[in-house]
C-alpha cells in the first residue's frame, strides 16, 4: 500500500515556497468551486487540514488552461 504525503497548510507552504498560506487557504474555502474539493487533495481530520501533496499538483495541472 502507497502511503500518500500529507502535509498542513503550513507544511505545505514552507515545503512549496511558490504557495503563500493566504493562497492555500483561499483555494480550500473555495474548494466546492474550483473543484479541490472533487480531487481529494484536501482531507479534514477533526478540525485539522490535510493536503494530498501528488493530488493537489494533479488538481493543479488540471487547471491550466490554454488561452487563445
Amino acid at each position: 500500500m502507497l502511503i500518500p504525503t500529507l502535509l498542513t497548510v503550513k507544511q505545505f507552504a514552507e515545503k512549496h515556497p511558490a504557495f503563500p498560506i493566504g493562497g492555500i487557504r483561499f483555494r480550500i474555502f473555495h474548494e466546492e468551486k474550483n473543484g479541490l474539493k472533487e480531487s481529494g487533495a484536501i482531507i479534514r481530520n477533526g478540525r485539522r487540514v490535510l493536503i494530498n501533496e501528488e493530488k493537489f499538483f494533479t488538481w493543479l495541472e488540471g487547471q491550466n488552461q490554454v488561452i487563445p
